[in-house]
């Protein structure tokens, strides 16, 4: 009669873990890949990107590239993710309960800030999700991603002017939208330090005029916002 320990076969055994070091070293790995995948995404956009340069910039042979990625999408689709969750993270601290009861300016500063940094420090996220070509499994969480931004807008637009009707919130809404985006660009293109604070400060004057004039009375009950005189500008907080 046979042992039953010897009638077991090998691959009836579970799989045993990966050792700590082997995953950790996979991990460096595959940041080391996404974010050469980044600077090449930036240089040259989604759709002239290939994986033979994204390997190249991370110093290392497409084969090895190969054994954790199948493809362009499959490292783009990785990174975008990462991306919209760090930018998920980046709006849930803009906006906040808190930041509503801060006059207009406060709220700009609080809002603003957030976001100019992730941008300023992700570059690869406007030419990840703006690609005329990227793939469709991130258009459609940065879409998601949008409409959540957008109907945040119209909360806080209908916080300090809670007369405006909804036709008018959502039209305000998107503008606001545009204007924050079209400045974003010319922040982006801006030489960091003096020069592109200055920008960030003319992005929140522009949105301030724009909103000031809306705004019936302040979170807390104080004196009404007023929009700033034409000739004098906006004093905010720049982002660092």
């Amino acid at each position: 009669m046979s042992d039953d320990r010897s009638a077991v076969r090998s691959d009836d055994r579970p799989e045993e873990p990966k050792p700590p070091r082997r995953q950790a070293r996979g991990e460096r790995r595959i940041t080391q890949l996404l974010q050469a995948a980044a600077k090449v995404f930036c240089a040259n956009g989604y759709t002239a990107s290939s994986t033979n340069a994204i390997a190249r910039e991370a110093h290392v042979s497409p084969g090895t590239l190969y054994q954790y990625f199948p493809n362009k999408e499959a490292i783009a689709i990785e990174l975008g993710e990462r991306l919209l969750h760090e930018m998920r993270e980046a709006h849930g601290q803009a906006f906040t309960p808190a930041n509503l009861s801060l006059p207009l300016p406060g709220l700009l500063d609080a809002v603003v800030d957030p976001m100019i940094e992730f941008n300023c420090a992700n570059p690869a996220f406007l030419a990840l999700m703006h690609g005329s070509d990227v793939p469709g499994r991130i258009a459609e969480e940065h879409d998601e991603l949008h409409a959540t931004l957008l109907t945040r807008v119209q909360e806080v637009i209908a916080h300090y002017a809670p007369a405006l009707p909804p036709e008018d919130r959502l039209r305000t809404a998107n503008m606001t939208f545009a204007a924050f985006k079209g400045g974003l660009d010319l922040v982006l293109a801006a030489p960091e330090g003096a020069e592109r604070d200055a920008m960030v400060a003319e992005l929140k004057t522009l949105l301030l005029r724009y909103l000031s004039p809306l705004v019936e009375e302040p979170p807390a009950g104080g004196p009404p916002a007023e929009g700033p005189p034409a000739g004098r500008p906006v004093t905010t907080t720049p982002s660092r």
